[in-house]
């Protein structure tokens, strides 16, 4: 009987839980190291909206539907799972792209609703001004971020899994092969190790020669005290994007990104929550707790890094934008990928190798 294949994964956020948990699932051996607390630092930064949405090609658009159908699957393994298909409304675009929107992605399968006035007004009664035109997709959700990554580490350390506290300063070598990784704790051996870090990524890929060519714009995000139900669903209005958290947070950026901080991201912040607030039918009593600056690990043409990297045995990437969407199909084909050799056909296009020179 062949011993468990012992995986370290490095990052705690929503992308390395559901690795991570999926592998523990599966019966490996499994290592979470980590530099901060479960949610790292993109996910609890994160608008932690579940779409399909609009300027995908089709075969990232076939990508994030699958991944969204993987979180039905994930809720059901996970009872509990702070997961909600509230539906999402927008118009935040211009006549002609939401027209190119609404006929393109329905032609591919995509649920979407063209409202009026009074049908965006039934949909989110509370707003205060409402659009002529607005697209709805009831099939749309979201995932509470941090709660859902700490569930599924909490499960896959009921697996088996660990759940180690530290930095990783180098991946390990011996004879061109990943072997492990070099820790502020000492060097901790593996078969194989995957990198799902976020922004910290290029610089533990480096230390084995993997260049990642990562950006990491920052985006702001407003969160409110809890406060009574006020939306129902996300709303993607023209320069905010906002939806109530099940604690009862509204949470709003410029986009969903989040804003640009500006030069002063305290005043940045208080207008958006004023603007946020002036949005609101009801929303004269909203305070805001606190903001928040995230930075997404974003790949130079804005699509994921999912694979092993080409030349170096041993090492697993994962990193990207939209890993809230993405976690649950990320974890499902990474995990096979890893253990079986199977390569997923959805994520043909997203090797590690399409950046070579």
């Amino acid at each position: 009987m062949r011993a468990p294949k012992e995986v370290i994964v490095i990052g705690a956020g929503i992308i390395g839980a559901s690795i991570a948990w999926h592998l523990s699932r599966a019966g490996a051996q499994v290592t979470v190291i980590a530099d901060s607390a479960p949610g790292g630092v993109a996910t609890p930064n994160s608008f932690a909206w579940i779409n399909a949405s609009w300027g995908n090609p089709e075969p990232y658009f076939r990508l994030r539907t699958r991944a969204m159908a993987e979180w039905t699957r994930l809720a059901q393994d996970l009872p509990g799972l702070p997961l909600s298909w509230c539906g999402g409304l927008r118009w935040d675009l211009s006549a002609a792209d939401m027209e190119a929107y609404a006929t393109g992605y329905s032609s591919w399968g995509y649920g979407i609703e063209r409202v009026d006035r009074a049908g965006a007004a039934r949909i989110e009664p509370n707003l205060t001004e409402l659009p002529d035109v607005a697209l709805h997709v009831a099939e749309e959700g979201v995932a509470e971020p941090v709660a859902a990554t700490k569930a599924l580490l909490a499960d896959a350390e009921r697996r088996g899994a660990r759940i180690i506290s530290g930095t990783v300063t180098a991946l390990a070598q011996t004879g061109g092969k990943i072997t492990g990784v070099d820790t502020s704790h000492g060097l901790i051996a593996s078969d194989e190790v995957v990198i799902a870090a976020g922004v910290g990524s290029p610089e533990i890929a480096v230390t084995a020669g993997i260049n990642l060519p990562i950006e990491a714009p920052p985006g702001l995000i407003v969160h409110s005290r809890p406060y009574e139900k006020l939306l129902n669903g996300l709303v993607l209005a023209e320069r905010l994007h906002m939806r109530q958290t099940a604690e009862g947070r509204i949470i709003a950026g410029s986009d969903f990104g989040g804003a640009d901080p500006g030069m002063d991201a305290e005043a940045t912040a208080q207008e958006l929550f004023a603007a946020l607030k002036a949005s609101l039918r009801g929303g004269g009593g909203l305070e805001l707790d606190f903001h928040t600056v995230g930075y997404r690990p974003t790949p130079i043409d804005g699509f994921p890094i999912i694979g092993r990297a080409e030349g170096v045995d041993g090492v697993y990437v994962a990193v990207m934008h939209s890993g809230i969407t993405l976690a649950p199909a990320v974890g499902l084909f990474a995990s096979q990928e890893i253990l079986d050799g199977e390569r997923d056909p959805l994520l043909a296009p997203y090797g590690l190798s399409r950046f070579a020179q």
